[in-house]
């Protein structure tokens, strides 16, 4: 399907810097494309690794727990555990990748209670609590990196699809087009040049027969 213009000269040459243009522009965005595709592919391998063992380790926070409430009282440990430690702080920032503004999160850790996160003595308290509040302050780092790489996988997947799209527009649509009407118009103007031609032969062959 061409595009309806006037098959003049200027057309001609305005369509053919538009061609070159879009063309231009779609090498960039396929280059932009495959730059995200590669990218996202890392953060999807490094995301799945995460997540694996960050379920690992939260299995076994909760299955200590579990073991903790079945050894301990209800009322002990609530008590236990009623007043946190310490809070959690993260600064969130982004970085650029390829026009995409992803989150940068980083965990602000309190150094007055760093590498020690429960919140209780230990004399009315059990062994398998201990375990399972250290786990889940060991695997609280992971977690926000977990977050960060999940919400980037999100933001470059859908970069990813609507750079596609507009590549496949590119290529499918409006650079076919464009190349269609220029062959329409380069034909167009090579047939007046045709007609052009011929009409001058006639008046030339006119001009001699008056002359004889």
């Amino acid at each position: 399907m061409e595009i309806r213009v006037n098959p003049t000269r200027m057309e001609f040459n305005r369509l053919k810097g538009r061609l070159k243009m879009a063309q231009r522009g779609h090498k960039l965005l396929k280059d932009k494309r495959d730059e995200l595709m590669r990218v996202f592919l890392k953060l999807v391998r490094e995301n799945k690794e995460l997540r694996t063992s960050v379920e690992k380790e939260l299995s076994r926070s909760f299955a200590n727990f579990l073991l903790a409430s079945a050894v301990m009282s209800g009322e002990t440990l609530e008590e236990a555990i009623m007043y946190p430690k310490a809070a959690v702080k993260v600064d969130v920032k982004t970085k650029n990748v390829m026009s995409v503004h992803v989150p940068q999160i980083t965990n602000l850790e309190d150094k007055e209670t760093e590498g020690d996160a429960t919140p209780y003595g230990f004399a009315n308290t059990s062994g398998e609590l201990d375990s399972s509040i250290d786990t889940l302050a060991k695997v609280l780092p992971h977690l926000i990196r977990l977050a960060e790489l999940e919400k980037a996988v999100y933001l470059l997947a859908d970069e990813i699809d609507k750079t596609r799209r507009r590549v496949n527009a590119l290529e499918h649509v409006l650079i076919p087009q464009l190349q269609h009407t220029i062959k329409y118009i380069s034909m167009k103007l090579d047939e007046n040049e045709r007609g052009a031609l011929v009409r001058l032969m006639k008046i030339k062959d006119i001009v001699r027969g008056d002359k004889k």
